[in-house]
């Protein structure tokens, strides 16, 4: 009988697009090398010695009621020869062959619980070992999958998911390995022993039951699915929101909209809960069927042998051991809608993971692909185009270099492409048109860990790991000492700011750093990126979400750590790049001008006019500064957020 569980394990039912539909068959061949590693040939052998212990069990569970048969009928044979006037068998003879198959019969019962504590023993190993395998290829696969492939989708989903299929494996080797294919394997000895020994009346019986009874959980099962589909759908989208919303609670309480998110929470839920209740009044339908089925062919079986046995063609023992071979046969029997159900969620999980490894990288090393060879660090961008999606041309005929040493800063407005420059230069992205080169070698032909371990970047969002300061700075390098981080952080000014925290470098930073300001995760940062000590540097609007006195004193860090390296910085605020060697002015993806900071003033054009309007800004910043303390500054904002609020 089946029993319903929300616990079950199931996949997001969603495809992936991109990914091409399996079937259970492909699903299953992609299954098998991780439970037959071939470079694993203790494993091998521990499935070897699984799969004797299943046989052997399975065998011995059917020879019970065989044994059992020859032992009531031995104790009937024996009654009557005590009670018959002539004694031709020694009764002491015939009692000692009596408690012998009572010793075997006791063999067979325990025999088949052993050999599956055994069989239990031997696998689990291996199928843990296939779980790890798995869940590591596939952790592994998606960190190679494009930046295009994670902005579409949904982390908290997404891990669940990854999550369920490591553990449809475990699923799917236990219950169909030794719970189904046991049970067929079962009811064919039965079946064998007998068409053999009895009527073919009974083996008739038994095959059209066992038929019918399949046929009827398989075919009701599939149709209920929709139902467990749908209920698992809604509970991946709730899982979505309420991970979402949990990773994202500043802006929920920036904006009041605690009862929103929690709306759209419950919503989700309520449709779970609707799905939930038809899965599981399916589910009650289903088992009522099963039992009905399985009633049919036990009473039918137990007519058919009465009527033999008052014939007298068969003996009380054969009775009992028919019977016993249907109860043997349908206790598992009675599990193998739950058994096939739970495959089927179990399938459906390894789809989806299974999908995920069938989806190709869009950007992949090529199979005779060289590690980058740096020696000064010349960048080159020759005739660059790309686009994100059709019709929308993000970059156009860029060209620029950057030599060794040298700083080049890219400014223009939002939208103008000049993030998308630093993607390019780290192959988050391959370019339709053009190419980029260093030291005259196409990134595209050379390995993306050697291009990667050679730039180094300080992004405007840093965003850290929830674990302790020091373990976020040897991020840069996870093979540096203490005391290379703790020179780093005092490279990124932000030495004595971490030995002033009672815990020190051992602090934690929250989630996403969270316990951090502004200034001081973008010190960690810089601390991180001078530890990976790139020849490459790109600065992508490193300042712009800082106020202008921690904005000076990140910029002058920066500036330390930009010597005598080539050096890419994306701009917002134009003060931090006034000694840069030459600034590109970026507008619609296409470069409108470029020179020095003087040069391009003179010029009198976009980049003048956005150096005036910043200019201005800054000024009336200072002077409001130098009209007010600290402290009257501070009451004052305090003020402005009340008259705003």
């Amino acid at each position: 009988m089946e029993h319903f569980s929300h616990n079950m394990a199931f996949a997001d039912p969603l495809s992936i697009e991109g990914a091409p539909k399996r079937t259970a068959w492909q699903t299953i061949k992609s299954i098998l090398p991780f439970l037959w590693p071939k470079q694993r040939p203790d494993m091998q052998a521990r499935v070897a010695i699984a799969v004797a212990c299943l046989l052997m069990g399975r065998t011995a569970n059917v020879y019970g009621p065989i044994v059992l048969k020859d032992l009531i009928d031995g104790l009937e044979a024996l009654v009557r020869t005590t009670q018959s006037i002539e004694i031709t068998v020694n009764p002491s003879s015939a009692i000692a062959g009596l408690v012998s198959l009572a010793l075997l019969y006791g063999l067979m019962i325990f025999l088949p619980g052993a050999l599956t504590e055994l069989r239990s023993a031997v696998f689990t190993p291996v199928s843990e070992f296939a779980q790890r395998v798995i869940g590591l290829k596939t952790f592994s696969h998606i960190h190679d999958l494009s930046m295009r492939f994670h902005l579409d989708r949904r982390t908290g989903g997404l891990s669940r998911a990854i999550e369920r299929g490591t553990r449809a494996l475990q699923q799917i080797t236990g219950l169909f390995a030794f719970n189904i294919a046991p049970t067929l394997f079962e009811i064919g000895l039965v079946s064998v022993y007998l068409a053999v020994t009895y009527p073919i009346k009974y083996v008739s019986v038994i095959i059209v039951a066992v038929v019918g009874y399949i046929a009827f959980t398989l075919l009701f099962t599939e149709w209920r699915t929709k139902f467990r589909r749908e209920m698992v759908g809604q509970e991946s989208r709730a899982t979505s929101i309420g991970v979402d919303s949990l990773l994202n609670f500043e802006t929920v309480k920036y904006f009041g909209n605690e009862k929103y998110e929690a709306d759209r929470y419950n919503d989700a839920l309520l449709k779970y809960m609707d799905a939930a209740v038809k899965s599981q009044d399916t589910l009650g339908m289903l088992n009522a069927g099963q039992l009905i089925a399985r009633v049919l062919c036990q009473v039918t079986i137990l007519v058919l042998a009465v009527q033999d046995h008052a014939a007298g063609q068969l003996s009380t023992g054969e009775v009992v051991m028919i019977n016993t071979f249907m109860l043997q046969l349908f206790i598992p029997l009675g599990f193998l809608g739950s058994s096939y159900r739970m495959i089927r969620q179990a399938m459906v999980d390894m789809e989806y993971m299974f999908q995920l490894l069938d989806l190709n990288p869009e950007v992949r090393d090529d199979t005779d692909a060289a590690p980058l060879k740096v020696n000064q660090g010349e960048i080159q961008f020759k005739d660059v185009s790309f686009t994100y999606e059709r019709g929308r041309k993000v970059l156009s005929d860029i060209n620029f270099s950057i030599d060794e040493g040298q700083t080049v800063a890219v400014v223009g407005p939002s939208g103008a492409g000049k993030s998308t420059l630093s993607r390019l230069l780290y192959r988050f992205y391959d370019t339709q048109e053009g190419g980029i080169f260093i030291d005259g070698q196409d990134i595209t032909r050379v390995t993306q860990a050697s291009l990667r371990n050679t730039i180094g970047i300080v992004p405007q969002d840093t965003v850290l790991f929830n674990d302790t300061i020091r373990y976020n700075i040897r991020y840069g390098n996870p093979l540096a000492t203490d005391k290379e981080v703790e020179n780093a952080a005092k490279l990124a000014s932000i030495h004595d700011f971490i030995t002033s925290l009672p815990q020190g470098y051992e602090a934690r930073v929250g989630e996403r750093g969270l316990k951090l300001s502004g200034g001081e995760k973008q010190r960690v940062a810089i601390a991180r990126t001078v530890l990976k000590n790139p020849k490459i540097l790109v600065l992508d609007e490193a300042t712009s979400a800082l106020d202008i006195k921690t904005e000076r004193e990140i910029q002058a860090a920066l500036e330390e750590v930009a010597k005598n390296r080539t050096t890419l910085v994306i701009a917002h605020r134009l003060s931090t790049i006034v000694n840069a060697d030459e600034i590109l002015v970026l507008s619609d993806g296409k470069i409108i001008e470029r020179g020095s900071h003087l040069a391009l003033v003179k010029a009198d054009g976009t980049y003048a006019e956005m150096w005036r309007r910043q200019k201005e800004a800054a000024e009336e910043i200072e002077k409001i500064q130098e009209i007010f303390t600290g402290d009257e500054l501070k009451s004052l904002q305090i003020e402005a957020d009340k008259l705003s609020g």
